[in-house]
């Protein structure tokens, strides 16, 4: 476990964190930092914990649409995937009835050779 000094509204902040996750969380502490600046400029100085307050519910409600939209994202790949599989059960149906159909055909006209070869008899196969 290590321990980083973070600086938020103005404060430091000694913080432990997983080994490896160092820039992460100075990356995480500067984002909530540059929202209070943003919301200082909008709003003045209303207070550091009501600023602080404000950032985080900024971010909580970042944090449910972004939640949202992902299940929103989960359900339409779900469906996608379902329609995907059906498509490719109809595409095997619709490929196995052409090879039927090619055979039969096939079958018909070897069979209408075989009649008209002899129907002409001795003369010249045909096919």
């Amino acid at each position: 476990m290590n321990h980083i000094n973070v600086t938020i509204n103005g404060r430091q902040y000694r913080m432990a964190c997983e080994d490896g996750q160092e820039a992460r969380l100075l990356t995480l502490a500067d984002n909530l930092e540059s929202r209070i600046g943003q919301l200082r400029g909008k709003f003045g100085e209303i207070g550091d914990a009501r600023l602080t307050v404000m950032a985080a519910l900024t971010v909580c409600d970042e944090l449910l649409d972004a939640g949202q939209r992902l299940r929103q994202l989960e359900e339409e790949v779900r469906e996608l995937r379902s329609v995907r599989a059906a498509s490719a059960d109809r595409a095997r149906v619709t490929q196995t009835a052409v090879a039927n159909a090619l055979n039969a055909a096939a079958d018909r006209i070897e069979r209408t050779t075989q009649i008209l070869n002899r129907t002409i008899g001795g003369g010249v196969a045909i096919g």
